[in-house]
């Protein structure tokens, strides 16, 4: 008897897991850097025996046009779990390790795949990256944060609005943190007497910030300026401001807007473009939300 190879999928590639599936997938992200985020809805089925080249979460979403709950068999390393799912659950399989399972009901689940290099690259500062493991997690438990994070990354997909490569930088840094706070093998150690963000650097990003409202600013870009890993950079600017470095960059699109609104002679859909505001109707939105009125009602008093 020949032994079946087993399958690799790696989410960097289109479609990857699609031929394992009944069903392609009714959503997929394309060009998030570290970061893959599908959509399934699926009849009753049964995956062949795989495995990732990328750590995925797999998350049973709330839903009303789904069972709240429904069962099959998951094998993780080839330890098998007969699981009741409820909505809102999560699973982890790591990068590397053996993994089929089954569902006895039709069902939409989203699977998150996350490059191992991205646990590095942000716990680098903490740990030796080599001793970083991410066990894998049969499907049993509620994770407030990253069911948030599936979410928010699902409208992203959905809606994709203004600052889109800040917002999918911020929350894969957030979601790699809270994978090494709560889900490795390890507990980092706290920061003692860490290299901070100087007013000096603070003011070069803010700088840098305002001469690039119109571009789509990364976090990477910005920790690179604070000489900084992604997740300081984020901690320590939101220390230092109050808000995040993705709140600062559109309120400060939305003081430019206004500042050109009253000194220029621009028309409003050319100010949202010079502003970085991905259309007329976007800026129109974010600037009653911080002034109560629209650019066209300013316009007019």
């Amino acid at each position: 008897m020949t032994t079946q190879p087993i399958r690799v999928i790696d989410y960097s590639e289109a479609n990857a897991a699609h031929s394992l599936l009944p069903k392609p997938s009714i959503l997929s992200s394309s060009g998030w850097s570290q970061l893959h985020l599908e959509v399934f809805q699926q009849p009753k089925f049964e995956i062949a025996e795989h495995q990732h080249t990328m750590h995925v979460i797999a998350h049973s979403p709330i839903s009303n046009h789904f069972p709240a709950s429904s069962t099959g068999e998951r094998w993780l390393d080839s330890k098998v779990c007969h699981e009741t799912r409820h909505q809102g659950e999560i699973a982890i399989v790591p990068a590397g390790v053996t993994h089929r399972c089954n569902w006895n009901a039709s069902v939409e689940f989203m699977v998150l795949a996350i490059e191992p290099v991205l646990l590095q690259q942000v716990g680098q500062d903490a740990v030796d990256v080599d001793q970083i493991e991410l066990p894998p997690q049969f499907m049993n438990q509620v994770d407030p944060l990253i069911q948030g994070i599936f979410l928010t990354l699902r409208e992203e997909l959905e809606f994709g609005k203004i600052g889109s490569n800040l917002l999918i930088d911020s929350l894969k840094t957030t979601l790699a943190t809270h994978l090494l706070r709560n889900y490795c093998t390890f507990q980092p150690r706290r920061f003692g007497n860490e290299t901070g963000l100087s007013q000096f650097r603070l003011g070069q990003i803010k700088e840098y910030i305002n001469e690039h409202l119109n571009w789509d600013l990364k976090l990477i870009e910005l920790s690179a300026i604070a000489q900084l890993s992604p997740y300081h950079f984020l901690r320590l600017f939101k220390q230092h401001m109050g808000i995040t470095p993705h709140q600062y960059i559109l309120q400060q699109r939305i003081e430019r807007a206004k500042h050109l609104l009253q000194h220029s002679n621009l028309s409003i859909a050319d100010i949202a473009v010079r502003t970085g505001f991905s259309d007329q109707s976007h800026l129109t939105r974010c600037f009653k939300g911080r002034f109560g009125v629209t650019p066209k009602q300013l316009l007019q008093d």
